[in-house]
């Protein structure tokens, strides 16, 4: 199975290894897997209280 992939210099998203309009090579543009693993939890714990900051920075 092919991932999507996503060239930062243009934004595009696509599924080859280079980008078709800029020829730069692309990354793979998806989120890490659920995991009950200490390590990973606290990297997804941080990330949730980052977003929850942000909204909540635009109501106060």
């Amino acid at each position: 199975m092919r991932k999507i992939r996503f060239c930062s210099k243009c934004g595009i998203y696509t599924l080859k290894l280079e980008c078709a309009s800029c020829g730069s090579s692309t990354v793979i543009n998806a989120p890490i897997k659920y995991s009950f693993d200490p390590e990973v939890s606290k990297y997804r714990r941080m990330s949730k209280k980052n977003i929850i900051d942000e909204k909540t920075k635009g109501i106060l």
